[in-house]
This record gives structure tokens, C-alpha cells and sequence, in this order.
């Protein structure tokens, strides 16, 4: 039988609930009416009868952001993408549903959510990762937490769609402006060369980041990506380019990193690149249009690119590109790859 107590303080009137039965554990809860206070009582006693009563006081005591934090501090950093993990965790400790009980957040909020972030203009695909992750942090907090009661809100609701394609290509031109932007505005100049790696290698960013100097055989002209994406090693074949890349690069004699660069600071060098590449453009052509000039590039943007000029060659088939930039699966390639239409009419002519 459900208890109630009525409570009496300066403000306001409530009314706890107390619900007890034996092999069960002591339900509590408190309403500011007695009506919802007398529902809820009779749901528990009827749930603990029917033998299908699951504990809801740590779903409802337990809020967003403490789950969050839990999440951070003891799956996030045994994952190879921790850093960027940890940061979508930061903004979602941001959103006012961090301060939100578990068992408050419903479909609803997540929609609000992906509504205004698409209002925002951000990309699809990472308003889908945003919410993927707030659904794995759901699934472990009712799997490995014990907190069995949660219905995870994220998977009531409409995901935004996962495809990523993009055929932003870097034109020549684009390509010399960029390089002259890095030019005048990076003080480290293995920026600049990180940025060629990039475009002869069809590495990506991380790979090319975690490159040794052990990792690379000049005899036989090759990279080994250690610990890449797909979980596995390759080995990438060097261009002539690609070596002497490597060869003008400073070297300890103890080994270690071929380039000395974070991934923050080559993220904010290239944007900051690409804004002055474009300005330097319009010094040098006052009376052309540059409205899309170096405009929506990304570093990722260099792997298309690569890709797409060895396609371009004309002298690898499919499978030896997959070698090179690591694809298992051939639609992904084919996603990755946007070859010039005009380059292709010149074949066929």
C-alpha cells in the first residue's frame, strides 16, 4: 500500500510517496499535488504485482551532464577518436538538456535539438554524430550502468542523413593561392608541407600527423600509416614529390615525428590559409569574380582531391587507388572520388 505524507513548507504544499513490498526496493517520490502523487502510487504497486517494476530513481535523480561526465571520464578515453569524442561531449554539456534528469529527455527535445542545429546551418552528418553519441551515452547508461528504466530518446526520432559527399575540388589556381597564403601566414613552414603531403599522398589528416620517420623506406619509396581508421596498417607508395617532401623536413637523429604539427593548429593555419590566399587572389585579379574563390575548403577536401588525380593518371585501376588511400569498401571510393568531367570528355574525344 503507497504511503503519502503531506509536507507543509513556507513556499509550498507537497506530498511524498512512499511505496513498499517486500523483495522490492522502497520507492519515494514527491509531487506538488496529491492527485499525481496517488497515480504514481498505484503505477508502482501495479508494476511491482504484475512482477515487471524496474527501479526508475537513479534514471530520474541522475541528470544529462552527470552521465555525460561519467561517459568522458570511462569509455571516451580508451577510443582512437577521444579527442574529438571529448569535444562533442563539451558542447553537449553546453545545452540546456545537460541540466535535465534522464528520464525527462523524450523524443521531442532531441527533435528540438536536431532543429536547431539544422537552423544553424550546421551539416547534416554532424548533427547525426552529435546525436549518435548522446544515444550511445543513453545505451550505456541503461546496459553497463544498471540504470535498466531509460528509454533512449534518440532513437525515437528521425536521424538526420549520414551522407557526407562532397565534390568540392581544389583548382589549380586555388591550389598555388592556398600555398601562398600558408606562405604569409604561418610562422611553422611544416604546415605548408603537410598540406602537399597531402595532395601527393591522399593521406589523411591524422595519419600524416602520426607519421615517423621509421615509417618511412626511401629505398623502396614507401609510408606505412600505422593504426589507421579502418584499424589497420598500409603501406602507401611514394611520389618523387612525396620523398623530396620528406627530405627537406628537419630530422632528429633519435627518430620521432616527421612533422611537428597539432591537429588544432593545422585546422585554424588552413582556414586562416585559405582566407588569405583568397586575398591575395583579389590584390592580384581585382576585375575576376572570386566569390566561391578557396571559399567551403576543408582539409578533408585534400583527399578528394588526391584521390581524384590519381584516378585522373589514368594508369591505376580501382584496386590499386584502394591500395593507396585505404577504402575496403569500393561505393566509399567511389563517394570519395569526383573525377573532372571535362578531363573525362578529353578521353573520350
Amino acid at each position: 500500500m503507497a504511503t503519502i505524507r503531506k509536507r507543509v513548507n513556507e513556499n509550498f504544499v507537497s506530498y511524498e510517496v512512499q511505496v513498499r513490498k517486500r523483495g522490492q526496493p522502497r520507492q519515494t517520490k514527491t509531487f506538488r499535488n496529491r492527485a499525481d502523487a496517488e497515480k504514481w502510487g498505484r503505477m508502482i504497486e501495479a508494476e511491482m504485482d504484475r512482477g515487471v517494476f524496474v527501479d526508475r530513481s537513479e534514471a530520474e535523480s541522475t541528470t544529462l551532464a552527470d552521465a555525460l561526465n561519467r561517459y568522458l571520464r570511462e569509455v571516451t578515453p580508451s577510443k582512437k577518436s577521444a579527442t574529438r569524442e571529448a569535444s562533442r561531449i563539451k558542447k553537449w554539456l553546453q545545452d540546456p538538456l545537460a541540466k535535465r534528469m534522464l528520464s525527462t529527455i523524450k523524443g521531442k527535445d532531441i527533435a528540438e535539438f536536431r532543429d536547431s542545429q539544422r537552423q544553424k546551418l550546421l551539416a547534416e552528418n554532424t548533427i547525426r554524430l552529435d546525436i549518435a553519441l548522446l544515444s550511445v551515452v543513453f545505451e550505456t547508461a541503461r546496459k553497463e550502468w544498471g540504470i535498466e528504466s531509460l528509454i533512449n530518446p534518440c532513437q525515437l526520432i528521425k536521424l538526420p542523413s549520414s551522407s557526407n559527399t562532397r565534390e568540392r575540388r581544389l583548382e589549380p589556381k586555388e591550389e598555388i593561392y592556398l600555398l601562398k597564403g600558408l606562405d604569409a601566414h604561418c610562422r611553422n613552414k611544416q604546415i605548408k608541407s603537410v598540406v602537399r603531403f597531402a595532395l601527393e599522398t591522399a593521406m589523411r589528416q591524422s595519419e600524416i600527423l602520426r607519421l615517423e620517420w621509421s615509417d618511412i623506406n626511401i629505398q623502396k619509396s614507401t609510408a606505412r600509416a600505422r593504426d589507421t581508421k579502418n584499424g589497420d596498417d598500409r603501406f602507401i607508395p611514394l611520389s618523387s614529390k612525396a620523398i623530396a617532401l620528406l627530405a627537406e623536413q628537419p630530422r632528429s637523429i633519435y627518430g620521432g615525428k616527421i612533422f611537428n604539427v597539432s591537429q588544432d593548429a593545422l585546422i585554424r593555419a588552413f582556414q586562416r590559409g585559405c582566407e588569405k590566399g583568397a586575398h591575395l587572389y583579389i590584390q592580384d585579379h581585382p576585375n575576376l569574380p572570386t566569390n566561391e574563390f578557396l571559399k567551403n575548403l576543408r582539409f578533408h577536401d585534400l583527399r578528394h582531391e588526391a584521390t581524384s588525380r590519381l584516378f585522373e593518371l589514368g594508369t591505376l585501376d580501382v584496386m590499386e587507388v584502394a591500395s593507396i588511400t585505404g577504402h575496403k569498401a569500393l561505393q566509399m571510393l567511389k563517394r570519395y572520388t569526383h573525377l573532372k568531367a571535362e578531363n573525362i570528355a578529353k578521353k573520350l574525344a
